[in-house]
């Protein structure tokens, strides 16, 4: 989980876009990188495959405040779409604090949302991990586009337990801060509650 630099001040904490291919992950992630403060990011880094890519920056939300003297830097990531690239949506996943699950709105992307989110489940349980005791919420992307689920229909397929969601248009920036706030907001509360 959390990794502490003590030398910094600094608790490390990793956030992990998690969705099906094309969904919007890193849209997300370059509208959140392109609109941070400079200073208080790191570089990002493109991971390529043959068709997809992971990407990887971290950042310091100067106004989440600190815990005990320590800042929190968030390094946020997102996994390959493809479920032929299992074995890196694994390897993310590891040492993770938070996940955002971005869905894509449109009905003819159901099955791919279902099928990423029971992949999401095995992968987390495989590593010892439970869904339902990590900080998550739901983001349903691509809100913009004329043949999307009613959310109603998203979150019954999507969200039993229920955690914070958010409609969200990634391209427009439209919900995608909301959604890293609620889950970073989740990730200090499990920290508060740890130290």
């Amino acid at each position: 989980m959390s990794f502490i630099n003590y030398s910094s001040r600094e608790i490390n904490c990793k956030i992990v876009y998690y969705g099906p291919g094309l969904c919007g992950k890193t849209t997300n992630l370059q509208y959140i990188y392109n609109r941070t403060n400079p200073d208080a990011k790191g570089k990002m880094i493109s991971l390529a495959t043959e068709t997809e890519r992971t990407l990887f920056f971290d950042f310091l939300p100067l106004s989440l405040g600190e815990i005990r003297g320590f800042k929190t830097r968030f390094h946020l990531y997102t996994v390959p779409g493809q479920v032929f690239y299992d074995a890196s949506r694994k390897l993310i996943l590891k040492g993770v604090d938070g996940v955002i699950f971005v869905a894509d709105s449109q009905i003819d992307r159901m099955e791919a949302n279902i099928e990423s989110m029971e992949n999401l489940r095995y992968n987390l349980e495989e590593q010892g991990y439970e869904l339902d005791n990590l900080p998550f919420v739901v983001q349903y992307n691509k809100r913009d586009l004329p043949n999307v689920a009613s959310i109603d229909e998203l979150r019954e397929l999507l969200n039993i337990a229920m955690v914070p969601d958010f409609e969200s248009v990634s391209t427009t920036g439209q919900g995608v801060f909301d959604t890293l706030k609620a889950v970073a907001k989740l990730v200090l509360t499990d920290l508060k509650r740890g130290s």
